[in-house]
């Protein structure tokens, strides 16, 4: 088979989830024997034609000049149109459809036969709050056409796939992302943030409303356990909402804004030696990050949305309320150590089987071949 990934930043990963995704299944797709290219932007630092035997097709990309937000429309438009003029592959994979929208009603993809499309949703982007009312109409009336003109939907959580089935009446295919479960983790990599294992609890996230920072910084604050063991906050802070957290709780001595951590080891050693983990994510699907923190073999605080529940199901605390973040935190000391061995072990379990990259490239591939043997009329 010959495979496209568009809309990715390129591999090998240097930039996030989609990256990491495409890195990890082009590669062992490739090393099946199947011709995989990655679309990459030009600026990307790897300049060679090839990664551990995948393509490498270098785009120009204006974001350097016209920002991410506008400059990936353009991108995503030039990638498409190498795709469709000058190769000749039996599937393009689209990596989320924001900026790829435009391109797909210009060269009229749904009544393409080859190459057959199939889009990854990602999250349900027009509920993310940092968005105006009028981007956020913008996004929903993407994601429309974006379900009218694909050809086939991936779904990266069930409660994404749920929701497409009930609002369009189109079914999508259920592939998650990876993660890897590590055993390097270092205690000593703590003290760069003056922390001790076990006696702090973290919070992994962009700093941005949807992800429900003040629910959990709120609920902590007025929980027993301030003062007792700090919350550690991982967050660019230069964002919009990043910049009134900082502001909103500057005198607060026990929650500790630390920037963003891309340092790898040390980020999954302060996963695995926190207290507690939070996880705050509501509109995505299968957050990348909530992967890694069952890797790391945390013990999970969790949003209580449909999304988190469908990968943690009962394997995690859930809050939904900075109320009960505070009765969750007042109640921590009580809760067995065996449960939350249990909840742990059970996490981790399910990374080997359901959430491992051999385990991905598997049923990507299985998919793949299944598009290829469905006829377009």
């Amino acid at each position: 088979m010959k495979i496209a990934f568009i809309s990715t930043r390129g591999i090998p990963n240097n930039y996030g989830g989609f990256e990491q995704f495409a890195e990890y299944i082009s590669v062992g797709l490739a090393k099946r024997g199947h011709e995989v290219t990655v679309y990459s932007p030009h600026f990307h630092p790897y300049k060679e034609k090839f990664y551990n035997g995948v393509r490498i097709k270098h785009i120009y990309s204006p974001e350097t000049w016209m920002g991410s937000s506008v400059g990936s429309f353009f991108y995503d438009f030039f990638s498409l149109r190498d795709a469709l003029k000058r190769e000749k592959f039996d599937i393009i994979y689209e990596a989320g459809y924001t900026s790829i929208v435009p391109a797909y009603i210009w060269f009229d993809v749904k009544n393409i036969k080859r190459p057959v499309f199939t889009t990854n949703m990602d999250g349900l982007e027009y509920k993310r709050t940092k968005f105006n009312k009028w981007v956020q109409k913008f996004l929903f009336w993407e994601e429309r056409t974006a379900v009218r003109y694909s050809h086939y939907l991936i779904a990266d959580n069930m409660g994404i796939y749920d929701y497409y089935k009930e609002k369009y009446g189109k079914e999508s295919k259920f592939l998650a992302y990876g993660a890897d479960i590590h055993d390097d983790h270092d205690p000593e990599l703590l003290k760069e943030f003056g922390l001790e294992p076990d006696n702090f609890y973290l919070l992994v996230a962009r700093l941005e409303p949807e992800n429900n920072i003040v629910m959990a910084i709120d609920g902590y604050l007025a929980s027993e356990e301030n003062g007792r063991k700090p919350l550690v906050i991982v967050g660019k802070t230069n964002t919009s909402h990043g910049k009134e957290l900082v502001a909103r709780y500057a005198t607060e001595k026990s929650v500790r804004f630390v920037g963003g951590i891309y340092d790898f080891k040390k980020l999954d050693s302060m996963r695995k030696f926190s207290y507690a983990y939070f996880h705050g994510h509501s509109v995505g699907g299968t957050n990348p990050s909530l992967l890694e923190a069952m890797a790391s073999g945390c013990f999970i605080l969790a949003n209580d949305n449909l999304f988190n529940r469908a990968v943690l199901k009962d394997n995690a605390e859930y809050y939904g309320t900075s109320a009960e973040v505070a009765e969750l935190l007042n109640t921590m000391a009580s809760l067995a150590v065996c449960d939350k061995e249990r909840f742990i072990a059970a996490n981790l379990e399910k990374i080997r089987t359901e959430y491992s990259w051999k385990h991905l490239v598997d049923e990507h591939e299985k998919y793949f071949k299944w598009l290829m043997e469905q006829e377009r009329l």
